[in-house]
């Protein structure tokens, strides 16, 4: 009971961090892309649209780190950190907050309005609830786990819960090498956007 309560936890955090990435690279990057032109600015130094691609999701990743060091902090102090391999729990919060950094820089390169951000709401918010982070995946159907097994957060909490937990097993890299491919096609796709975006 207690290692599910466990996991429960490390399985939150897990969302938390993603969601945190999810919101740096779509409001924030939009609000600088659309209408305070801060980007324009950028092109004036030696910097082009890929670096700031990769500036804005290498800021997301950073303070994804920060968070998930308090998480596992708190839980370390509240006693539920039972393996050493939880500190295996920092690099794979920075491998979710990749994959989400570079999902949301490239769907903010095609939002048009504020609008749009919405979307964004309503494709986190059900991924929260509903990929594993409070109950396990058998209690899906069997016609449905498979559609729970393709989104990223799925991912991201198996992957942080079987660290916490200390029980990886080969699934793990499948979790991660899923992450980090979403987080580098985000990334390229992002880049290759703001370039079209700022360029023309």
């Amino acid at each position: 009971m207690r290692n599910h309560a466990e996991g429960g936890r490390a399985g939150a955090a897990g969302g938390v961090r993603d969601e945190r990435a999810v919101f740096d690279t779509t409001g924030n990057v939009f609000f600088k892309l659309k209408y305070a032109r801060l980007y324009d600015s950028v092109l004036a130094t030696p910097l082009g649209p890929r670096d700031v691609a990769v500036g804005e999701v290498t800021w997301a990743l950073l303070r994804g780190a920060v968070y998930a060091a308090m998480f596992l902090l708190v839980m370390a102090l509240a006693g539920t950190v039972t393996s050493w391999w939880a500190v295996l729990t920092l690099p794979a919060a920075v491998l979710i907050g990749l994959a989400f950094a570079g999902a949301g820089m490239a769907a903010t390169t095609y939002m048009r309005s504020w609008k749009d951000l919405d979307l964004v709401q309503l494709a986190v918010l059900p991924m929260f609830l509903f990929s594993a982070t409070f109950y396990p995946l058998t209690t899906y159907p069997e016609s449905i786990r498979w559609i729970v097994q393709l989104t990223p957060l799925y991912h991201a909490v198996a992957l942080t819960r079987e660290l916490a937990l200390g029980i990886p097993a080969w699934t793990t890299l499948g979790h991660a090498a899923y992450l980090v491919v979403l987080g580098l096609v985000g990334t390229v796709l992002a880049a290759r956007r703001l370039e079209r975006t700022l360029l023309s």
